[in-house]
């Protein structure tokens, strides 16, 4: 099979160490328009890690509480979203405190975080990605150039598909751009792919079972990802077990081209028509709420939410050398 192939962890508790209980702090919330999904996934893994003996602290984070550092604590783990939390900026608070926490650090955050630099990142180095160029607020319509249609045109610093539009002519898109541009200040357009939207989770070196996502909706958009009760994700996809295996390969590339650790998620689109896969981004914190997919990918290979959540503890502080660190105040 290609699940084990590409993942050799044996999944379960038993092969697991924790060498004593620590004090863990769970980052959540913040500012964004992910604001919600973080503090689902926040509340999530605190239960995750409560039940496994650690003493864990919630904490609803925004730029404007970090005075509520005041805590000692082992490890914080950022369950954050989007911007504050994703983009870098708590990750370079964290490493200025000389704080240990889960996964990327600040230089990858915000290289995977901002769309439009990760895609010049994979196309320099072989990683396939449709085609794409960006426009800034301010820049005149007559020097967009030629637009590559049909599109998908998105805010190059985002998550959860927010502001993410498909249009099919010109006028379309201008409207999609004027409309994203108008929250940010720089809009990615991304030529339309029609194909199989797949999923890649990565955890320490490997890479987890490809995931495929059907929505009944125009693509895999917020209204999918955290509403619809019919989103399907399935183990048992129709393509060659092959092009699995290939797409977990490039996963994983691309994790360590963007300089990740620990885990993340690989989004992807394969053309129905020559089955070639297209990257979309990489994802440093993926949600772990029930809709969230890397728990999802690690279940397939015996690997528990719990567990999942101490796993990405473990694998993260193998990569800092032990400091002194802090945390927020809990909440409530």
């Amino acid at each position: 099979m290609v699940e084990s192939a590409l993942w050799s962890g044996a999944g379960g508790t038993g092969d697991l160490v924790t060498a004593e209980c620590m004090d863990i702090t769970v980052l959540a919330g913040g500012p964004g328009v992910e604001r919600e999904v973080s503090l689902e996934s926040g509340r999530a893994v605190h239960a995750a890690l409560a039940r496994q003996g650690h003493r864990v602290s919630l904490c609803d984070v925004s730029p404007d509480e970090l005075s509520a550092l005041r805590r000692p604590a082992d490890f914080v783990f950022i369950a954050l979203h989007g911007e504050f939390g994703e983009d870098g900026t708590v990750q370079r608070l964290l490493d200025d405190l000389g704080v240990p926490y889960c996964g990327s650090g600040a230089a990858a955050s915000a290289l995977a975080f901002d769309k439009l630099r990760s895609k010049e990142i994979f196309a320099r180095n072989g990683l396939p990605t449709p085609e794409f160029r960006s426009v800034q607020r301010g820049t005149p319509r007559a020097e967009w150039g030629d637009l590559p249609l049909p599109c998908m045109v998105k805010p190059v610093a985002s998550g959860s598909s927010v502001d993410v539009i498909r249009a099919d002519t010109h006028d379309e898109a201008a409207a999609a751009i004027d409309r994203v541009l108008a929250h940010t200040g720089r809009a990615l357009i991304e030529r339309y792919v029609q194909g199989v939207e797949l999923t890649v989770g990565i955890l320490g070196d490997q890479a987890l079972p490809v995931i495929e996502i059907r929505t009944r909706r125009p693509f895999y958009d917020y209204q999918a990802k955290y509403v619809d009760d019919d989103t399907q994700y399935l183990f048992d996809i129709d393509l060659p077990a092959e092009l699995s295996a290939h797409v977990q390969a490039l996963s994983l590339r691309a994790h360590r081209h963007l300089g990740c650790r620990a885990f993340s998620r690989a989004d992807w689109l394969v053309d129905r028509r020559t089955f070639q896969p297209y990257l979309l981004e990489i994802n440093t914190i993926p949600g772990f709420t029930g809709h969230s997919l890397l728990p999802k990918a690690a279940a397939r290979v015996g690997i528990d939410f719990d567990t999942l959540c101490v796993k990405i503890v473990e694998l993260s502080l193998s990569e800092r050398s032990p400091v002194r660190v802090l945390s927020m105040a809990p909440v409530g």
